[in-house]
């Protein structure tokens, strides 16, 4: 099946992007620039990400705030109107389908879900849909998105809207206009940086794209690639889906409890949460630092004092110097101060168990 193009694909061409396959898309993992400056970019100025490939689903009708309940963990009775909030997507058995932002407007709610689920999600987002009185609306092919990720976003974005934008708070969002042309724009992000997230027809992406790159440029900013966001968010310890979340662990065993209302009305889920609350986790996933110097990578072995383990994401921390990664590991060896061992080409590498964020220095306002 041949791969989709974002609609700036012929922009990351012309900056001599890495092209590579990712959820179905043709995406740039890297820019000549390398994945570190990247990096190292969003840290100290501002990086621009293209993230067109993510689903953006709509929700509409009587009982759209009834379905969202249901269907996600979270409580968006707690969300007001112009908020994010972050929560998932659960089985009956409790495992995540998929993580997700879900967006609250005056009469709808969208949904925002990673690219490689987006079909999946929407079957089950269907399957559950037919009690309640909603239409649901894939809108993923309608919308490009842009990540402005850094702590200079906020000035360079500024540039383009002629409107301060301190009122917009923390994973909240207004729509407004860039260049003369609708966005949505939202204080969200997955780099512990601040920065926002714009939503916006296909057609506006190029003009924007370019438009941003240079009101940055004295800024520092530059265009990332996925090497980069992977980095960023594993430094904070952010869970990827596909990696660190999926259907056979719970989000209670992921370390989403947070975004898991075990008291709210019913939602799919949430029995078999109350029993496994009871029950006790047996497995967790943690995040971990080496001792010595090592590469940690997804899949590599984790050794503990009471069982084993596995890496599902792994880095040397371009803004640490240091391996670090998240690892699903025995419920007695996943607390912090835990001593473990992961298995780097057959060597068991020293490493301590710790609570992320690794990286504590963001700019992120929360």
């Amino acid at each position: 099946m041949p791969l989709k193009p974002t609609p700036l694909r012929a922009e990351h061409v012309a900056l001599g992007a890495r092209l590579v396959p990712f959820a179905g898309y043709e995406m740039p993992v890297q820019y000549p620039t390398g994945i570190t400056a990247e990096h190292q970019a969003v840290r100290t100025a501002a990086g621009l990400f293209d993230v067109s490939h993510m689903g953006e689903v709509e929700v509409r009708g009587r009982e759209a705030r009834e379905f969202v309940q249901y269907v996600t963990s979270n409580d968006v009775d707690r969300a007001s109107v112009g908020q994010a909030q972050y929560s998932t997507l659960l089985k009956q058995d409790g495992g995540v389908v998929d993580d997700l932002l879900v967006y609250r407007f005056p009469e709808h709610f969208l949904l925002v879900v990673n690219a490689s689920n987006r079909e999946k999600d929407l079957a089950h987002l269907r399957e559950h849909a037919g009690r309640f009185d909603v239409e649901i609306i894939d809108r993923s092919d309608d919308i490009a998105l842009l990540a402005l990720q850094g702590p200079r976003a906020q000035a360079i974005l500024e540039r383009l809207t002629g409107d301060r934008l301190d009122d917009i708070g923390y994973y909240h969002f207004r729509e407004g206009r860039l260049l003369d042309r609708k966005a949505l724009l939202s204080r969200t992000g997955y780099t512990g940086e601040d920065g926002f997230e714009i939503y916006l027809e296909n057609r506006d992406a190029v003009p924007l794209w370019r438009a941003l790159l240079e009101a940055g440029k004295a800024e520092g900013l530059i265009p990332a690639g996925l090497g980069a966001r992977d980095t960023l968010r594993l430094e904070m310890g952010y869970a990827l889906y596909g990696n660190d979340l999926d259907e056979e662990h719970t989000a209670l065993e992921a370390g989403l409890g947070w975004v898991v209302k075990l008291g709210k009305e019913d939602f799919i889920g949430r029995q078999a949460l109350i029993r496994q609350k009871e029950a006790g986790i047996e497995r967790k996933l943690a995040g971990f630092r080496l001792r010595e110097r090592g590469f940690p990578r997804p899949g590599y072995e984790v050794r503990t004092p009471s069982g084993g383990g596995v890496v599902t994401s792994g880095t040397v921390s371009p803004s640490l110097g240091v391996g670090i990664g998240l690892a699903y590991l025995p419920a007695e060896s996943a607390q912090p101060g835990a001593e473990i061992e992961i298995v780097i080409r057959g060597q068991g590498i020293p490493a301590e168990v710790v609570k992320p964020p690794f990286y504590t220095q963001g700019s992120v306002r929360t």
